[in-house]
């Protein structure tokens, strides 16, 4: 990997390693808009003052939009969002082989 992939994927794992990121864009992937107080419900526990943080930081980064009816994914971070998709399939696993080793 060159060094401006390996800076790129760095600077793009920042981003998502802030508190709720992931949550926010998650709560977007369905492609529906959602109004501030949706959004801060569909999150769940994150304060209005975070949310707003999250919201200013995705949208700098294009990830993020708002449009007439609330937030929405622009197409980059839809496209993220789809290279994400596998994410929950890895994660029934993951919690399956962790229970085992627990047990």
């Amino acid at each position: 990997m060159s060094s401006k992939e390996n800076a790129a994927i760095g600077q793009l794992l920042g981003l998502l390693e802030s508190r709720y990121a992931i949550r926010v864009l998650w709560a977007l992937k369905d492609g529906h808009a959602q109004t501030f107080r949706l959004l801060q419900d569909s999150v769940g526990g994150i304060t209005p003052n975070t949310l707003n943080t999250r919201i200013k930081e995705l949208r700098e980064a294009g990830l993020v939009n708002h449009g007439k009816e609330g937030y929405v994914l622009t197409p980059p971070g839809a496209d993220l969002m789809r290279r994400l998709g596998d994410l929950p399939a890895f994660a029934s696993k993951w919690s399956a082989n962790l229970a085992k080793k627990v047990a």
